[in-house]
């Protein structure tokens, strides 16, 4: 069994194994680490924006005043006036479409030619009607498809940027393209990079390793939290120019408009504040780290084989409790990482493993053991009473091993005449007979709970209060010896009837001391009880007469009052300096719990 058991559950982890890496490979659950994602960048949140990334806001009051966007060119002329001690001014407006007044976009772009800070951006087309995705070399900006750019005037007067939201399968912008390059116009920075960059701030190299990936945006603070000014406050005449000194500053929507995507930390997130986050994380120096599929993977292989180890070796509540330490354990340490060193490691896929190496498992070992306990409670059911067995099976306590002492009730009994019946029959009819024989006695003592300890040619040793405790365990004694009379009966009719000779049971018991246990050599060893006890009972039985039940004083003394006896004296028993007082049992007067109710 240990041989069959050992190698299913081989099969059962290969399996396991291979379903863990489909589910891996098919993010099926990518949904789930994209959440472990979102909630460590929401818990990471510092909610303290840098004090020169200042975004100006065209909210509803701006809308308000100034009318429907967009607006006639001429407002930003006074606008730009404002900004002219930031070092950098980005506006998240692409100025594609011409103004109604021809003379608006004139004094506008005349107003831009006159500052070296402003960017006005451009949408890098990044798929075609032919085309839905966007290749590129590795090392190298991936290559667009085409490039929407504002007004060629506005294009030429301005720097240049891309503003392109990166959205993962679920629609959430987690990542941004630091460059892209287009078929004509060359490469475009990522509008924060290039607000960054010309501002004079250091760039930490790692943003810009790879620009064929884009990078994890590291959010601090949603647009509650930024230094946001309405647009048509900073109109007002008397709002400090010096406001705006050595500050990167976004211009954007921040009222209802398509102008808006999901991010972790915000489902509706005006999009400046997007890139106010990026600005931000560029200016930190907070690089996020994913870890590889090789890490993934390895974790995951890690929590097969330590799950498929433990819960072999550990009792089913532990395992549970490994289960639920094991997952609190990763999902602290996956957060502590993330929080320390900005690493995310997605550990959805090995707890995954982790959740269908313990099932398999567990259900593989609870399999066998079941099969196992139903296979010990047949054997160990011919020996003891079923009852004993199912309460072995269920208890978590082992039996003690080597011998204990302990009070036990025993029973001796011998074959009459047995002999001379021998004598008469074929061995085939002996064994027969025997058979016959120690099923009424088996039976018998299994329904009083008693221990077959061993059959002794027409002899037969029986113990009760062992291997687990049987209270009232000299009632069940007796009682078996009463039992087993009455079955005789029948029996003995038979016999005589079928060979003319007459057989009966002579059965002696004792209750007292004794040691009981595994008792032998490493090599063969039997369960079974000695001591000056158990002798005493073998004297006892030896004493009886055909269908007589002899008891002795200790046992008379805890049953007087479930069954009635005649003391037929003293006996003097071998190796004994002091006879022994002996009690025949002569009638049934009633049960322990019925004992109890009358009291």
């Amino acid at each position: 069994m240990k041989k069959q058991s050992a190698r299913i559950t081989v099969i059962g982890n290969v399996l396991v194994a291979f379903l863990s890496l489909i589910i891996f490979l098919s993010t099926t659950l990518q949904v789930l680490t994209f959440s472990l994602y979102d909630f460590d960048m929401k818990s990471t949140m510092s909610n303290e924006p840098n004090e020169n990334v200042i975004v100006i806001g065209i909210d509803d009051e701006s809308l308000t005043q100034y009318g429907t966007f967009p607006w006639d060119r001429d407002i930003y002329v006074p606008f730009l006036d404002k900004l002219t001690l930031a070092k950098a001014v980005a506006f998240d407006i692409t100025f594609r479409t011409k103004s109604k007044n021809p003379e608006n976009d004139r004094l506008f772009i005349e107003a831009l030619k006159k500052y070296d800070n402003v960017i006005i951006p451009s949408y890098a087309v990044m798929e075609n009607e032919f085309n839905k995705i966007t290749r590129g070399k590795v090392g190298e900006p991936l290559m667009a498809y085409g490039l929407e750019k504002p007004l060629p005037e506005i294009y030429d007067s301005t720097e240049k940027a891309h503003i392109n939201r990166v959205s993962d399968n679920d629609g959430v912008i987690r990542e941004n393209l630091m460059r892209i390059a287009t078929p004509e116009d060359g490469v475009f920075d990522s509008m924060a990079l290039k607000a960054v960059q010309m501002a004079g701030y250091h760039v930490d190299p790692r943003f810009l390793e790879d620009p064929h990936k884009g990078i994890k945006i590291k959010y601090e603070a949603d647009g509650l939290s930024f230094n946001a000014i309405p647009f048509n406050v900073v109109m007002r005449e008397d709002f400090p120019v010096e406001y705006f000194q050595d500050s990167i500053v976004l211009i954007g929507m921040i009222a209802t408009s398509d102008d808006q995507g999901a991010t972790p930390i915000d489902k509706s997130m005006y999009l400046v504040y997007a890139h106010a986050n990026i600005t931000q994380q560029l200016l930190d120096g907070n690089y996020i780290t994913v870890g590889t599929d090789r890490t993934t993977v390895l974790l995951m292989i890690l929590m097969l084989v330590l799950i498929g180890v433990l819960t072999w070796r550990l009792k089913a509540i532990t395992s549970v409790i490994l289960v639920f330490v094991l997952t609190g354990i990763t999902l602290y340490t996956h957060y502590f990482i993330f929080e320390t060193f900005l690493t995310f490691i997605d550990v959805i896929y090995p707890l995954t493993t982790l959740f269908l190496s313990f099932f398999a498992n567990m259900a593989i070992k609870t399999y066998y053991e079941t099969k196992s306990k139903n296979f010990i409670t047949k054997q160990f059911g011919r020996y003891i009473s079923p009852d004993l067995v199912k309460a072995i099976a269920k208890s978590d306590q082992e039996l003690e091993l080597g011998g204990i002492n302990k009070e036990l009730s025993i029973l001796f009994l011998d074959i009459r005449g047995f002999t001379t019946l021998s004598e008469k029959l074929k061995p085939e009819e002996v064994v027969d007979f025997l058979n016959t024989m120690f099923n009424l006695i088996t039976q018998k003592s299994l329904d009083n709970r008693g221990t077959i300890d061993k059959f002794i040619g027409d002899a037969a040793m029986i113990l009760y209060n062992a291997p687990l405790d049987v209270p009232d365990h000299e009632y069940y004694a007796v009682k078996t010896a009463w039992d087993i009379q009455q079955g005789m009966v029948a029996v003995r009719e038979q016999i005589l009837k079928k060979y003319e000779v007459s057989v009966s049971v002579g059965i002696g018991i004792n209750t007292g001391m004794v040691v009981v246990g595994n008792i032998g050599s490493f090599l063969r060893v039997d369960y079974t009880a000695i001591g000056d006890n158990v002798n005493i009972a073998a004297r006892i039985e030896s004493n009886t007469t055909a269908n007589q039940i002899l008891v002795s004083e200790a046992t008379y003394e805890r049953t007087k009052d479930y069954f009635g006896y005649n003391c037929i004296g003293e006996r003097m028993m071998k190796g004994k300096t002091v006879a022994v007082k002996l009690y025949e049992v002569t009638e049934v007067l009633k049960k322990p719990d019925e004992l109890t109710k009358a009291g």
